[in-house]
């Protein structure tokens, strides 16, 4: 969809406006002041990256920089962070397993979670 966004160089507020064209001259007003003196602004835009993209962004030893192993604490906020790169619900398990380690529970000594499941799984 082709909406700009606009300074209202009235009221200065930022407005989004639906517009066919670039090319095409705006005929808009604010819609907060009625003002028609817009100037164009230079909007966020997002890149789709694809899976392979992502791996190989998360393949850098500065990414655990800081994360104390021993800390369950500090392993939630990373695996948080690892989990919000890839856009995407990686599931209740997941979910529930940083949530413990957040509260300071850590995984048994045999890699499991306490309730019998390995941490593999997740």
């Amino acid at each position: 969809m082709p909406i700009y966004e606009f300074r209202c160089q009235a009221c200065g507020r930022r407005v989004s406006i639906f517009q066919r064209s670039i090319t095409v001259p705006l005929n808009a007003a604010c819609p907060h002041c009625g003002g028609t003196n817009l100037r164009r602004l230079v909007s966020r835009f997002a890149v789709v990256r694809g899976e392979d993209a992502l791996l190989d962004e998360m393949d850098d030893d500065s990414l655990l920089a800081g994360v104390d192993e021993n800390d369950p604490r500090s392993v939630a906020a990373w695996a948080r962070k690892m989990g919000s790169r890839f856009g995407e619900d990686l599931g209740p398990e997941f979910d529930e397993m940083v949530e413990r380690m957040e509260a300071g529970e850590a995984p048994d000594e045999e890699g499991n979670d306490g309730d019998g499941g390995d941490l593999d799984e997740l």
